[in-house]
């Protein structure tokens, strides 16, 4: 009873010091290696957030979880007793984990990596990708993304405002996604046909 009335309490504290002196620094004060320049929007770091290691100029969406435990592993038992597994996680430089991905034990993230969002990674990522799905695979490279970014995306130039909301309403962007694949029998007005 007292450890859960400690870890609750520690667990307020970090709260409180990550809205005063950031989640960085509560981050790391749970044990989390987190580098300098990134931002962390998540707190779900299983219970052994000493085992995850972030880069520098990482942003971690918020929702995203890392588990660095395999719960089922509580299920196998013999005359050794119970077993375990805890695998570290790594995340290289400049990386992107978009909100609600799941980075699963022992995964390994490169550096130059976007994580699409809501993607379950349960196999290491090697540097100059991005994946996505569930679970996640390789969509294109980094330097792909970059290139058509550079391309496409609107600059810090094209601002236009006297505060936030002005400068990103003059720089949204007007086209809506391409619908997805409907077959014809469902784009019939009153539903495909009942036999």
């Amino acid at each position: 009873m007292f450890s859960s009335i400690r870890y609750s309490l520690s667990v307020t504290k970090l709260k409180f010091m990550a809205t005063i002196k950031g989640s960085s620094f509560a981050l790391r004060r749970l044990g989390v290696k987190v580098g300098e320049g990134s931002r962390i929007y998540t707190r779900s770091f299983s219970g052994e957030p000493w085992l995850v290691s972030i880069g520098d100029r990482v942003t971690v969406a918020p929702g995203v979880d890392f588990i660095t435990h395999d719960a089922s592993s509580w299920l196998l038992r013999d005359e050794k007793g119970r077993r375990y597994r805890y695998a570290r996680i790594t995340v290289g430089n400049d990386v992107f984990i978009g909100a609600n991905a799941m980075i699963l034990p022992g995964v390994r993230i490169g550096n130059r990596v976007i994580v699409a969002a809501g993607s379950v990674v349960n196999r290491s990522i090697p540097d100059n990708c991005v994946v996505g799905g569930v679970p996640a695979r390789f969509l294109r490279t980094f330097d792909e993304y970059e290139r058509r970014g550079l391309a496409t995306f609107r600059s810090e130039a094209d601002k236009r405002g006297k505060n936030f909301r002005e400068q990103v309403d003059s720089i949204v962007d007007q086209m809506m996604a391409p619908e997805i694949s409907v077959p014809a029998k469902a784009r019939a007005v009153n539903g495909p046909e009942v036999p």
